[in-house]
């Protein structure tokens, strides 16, 4: 049924990861089924072949950008639509068996990604211990869990699972980063909107034609939709040819970004429409909406079209 929740979720495992943490957040998700998937091309084709009803898989970090594997597999096969965001602030923690003293870690388990993000505090607190790669922080608590290493840099959730000891906690050097998580699921009605929303596209431009790009953001900008993300990633055709992601403020049923993806369809090769769904809410941070400018709120573009029905219709008032 439209606007039935998903019960059958499927992520970016392993167990113990951040994207099991960020899938834990969503309410429904803890009364459904979670299943761990081992890359994001395995996560969305159960969406594909309709073995799950909703995939989390990272979209992008605020400090290493884009998630590529990402974007790339969600416009390739059958459509899918993005119907959830989820930013997730990336809390790195050193997590050994009880009784392990800090002193005493020779070896560190850790994705590179979270070894690199967390150089500087190894490089202060443990410089003669040996950072072991593995495949993701879920199989450095793991190891950590087993012996096989001292210690492991991992997400709280898997220190946690692995029942560690937490020997020190928010040790990212930038404290602020986040991650940001999309649910997605296969074709259906959008979620309503809620007057703070994003939609997502994938935009093929004709690089035949001067001007094509501006042509995309002139569309927009004329419509007041604000670009919050742009990104480009070859096709795999040839040299030079890329598709554009695309995210953007407004829902499907904004009367104005209607009418921006209409002037998209005439000007560009082929628009790929991924979604629109609610903007996360960071309410401690005080978040606030950008307006639209003057003259280009939805309440302008009604009343513009219903002048312009009048005109129609003989009215001059």
């Amino acid at each position: 049924m439209p606007g039935t929740p998903p019960t059958r979720y499927v992520y970016l495992g392993p167990e113990g990861t951040f994207a099991e943490q960020a899938l834990r957040t969503i309410p429904a998700a803890e009364h459904g089924s979670r299943t761990p998937a081992r890359s994001v091309g395995e996560a969305l084709d159960s969406i594909r072949a309709g073995d799950a009803d909703a995939a989390l898989v990272p979209l992008e970090n605020s400090i290493g950008g884009a998630v590529g594997v990402t974007l790339d597999e969600i416009v390739e096969g059958e459509p899918l639509v993005i119907t959830r965001e989820v930013v997730l602030p990336v809390e790195f923690v050193l997590a050994a068996p009880t009784g392990t003293a800090l002193s005493t870690v020779r070896s560190i388990a850790a994705h590179p990604q979270a070894s690199t993000q967390c150089r500087g505090w190894l490089r202060d607190h443990l410089p003669d211990a040996t950072v072991v790669d593995v495949l993701s922080n879920g199989a450095a608590a793991a190891g950590a869990g087993s012996g096989e290493y001292d210690a492991a840099i991992c997400a709280p959730i898997g220190a946690a699972r692995h029942r560690l000891a937490l020997l020190a906690d928010k040790i990212a050097d930038h404290p602020d980063a986040v991650t940001r998580f999309v649910l997605v699921s296969r074709p259906g009605p959008p979620p309503p909107p809620t007057g703070d929303d994003l939609t997502s596209l994938a935009v093929y431009i004709a690089h035949d034609r001067v001007g094509a790009l501006l042509s995309v953001l002139v569309e927009l900008a004329v419509r007041g939709v604000n670009l919050t993300r742009i990104e480009s990633r070859p096709t795999g055709e040839a040299l030079g040819r890329y598709v554009f992601f695309l995210d953007c403020t407004g829902h499907v049923a904004d009367v104005r970004l209607g009418e921006a993806l209409q002037g998209l369809r005439r000007v560009c090769a082929e628009v790929r429409f991924l979604g629109s769904y609610p903007r996360h809410r960071w309410v401690e941070a005080g978040e606030r909406r950008v307006p639209a400018p003057a003259g280009l709120s939805d309440v302008d573009y009604a009343d513009a079209a219903a002048w312009l029905a009048r005109l129609r219709t003989g009215e001059m008032s």
